[in-house]
């Protein structure tokens, strides 16, 4: 399996942003994670390839959404009403385990990742 991450880029807060990543091979959870600089890599969003069922960390419910493309085998980010807070590393992730949605957001759970885009918030 190897993730494609593109997207990401310099905004000002209060912006938007779209993030993407392209699947080879079949997996059945994708996710995202950041980590900003000095912190260790935190949980953005899952979503099921079979469901599409999503799921969101608190600090983006309402304001990030997840979505794939299983014709084209690309999972999106779209994140909306960006803060600084939100200026970090972005990577996409993917697992073929079958995992139970309470580990969705553990960054063991997933054994693929893809090259990480920078995503600049600034105030």
């Amino acid at each position: 399996v190897q993730l494609q991450a593109s997207g990401g880029g310099l905004v000002q807060a209060g912006g938007s942003l779209s993030l993407s990543c392209a699947v080879s091979g079949r997996t059945y959870v994708m996710g995202w994670f950041r980590q900003a600089p000095g912190k260790e890599r935190e949980f953005v969003a899952a979503i099921r390839w079979s469901t599409g069922s999503s799921y969101y960390a608190d600090s983006v419910k309402g304001r990030f959404t997840i979505s794939r493309d299983n014709a084209e085998n690309t999972v999106y980010l779209q994140m909306n009403s960006l803060q600084p807070e939100d200026t970090a590393v972005y990577y996409c992730a993917a697992t073929s385990g079958i995992y139970d949605v309470g580990r969705f957001h553990r960054v063991t759970t997933y054994d693929y990742w893809g090259r990480g885009t920078q995503v600049t918030v600034s105030s």
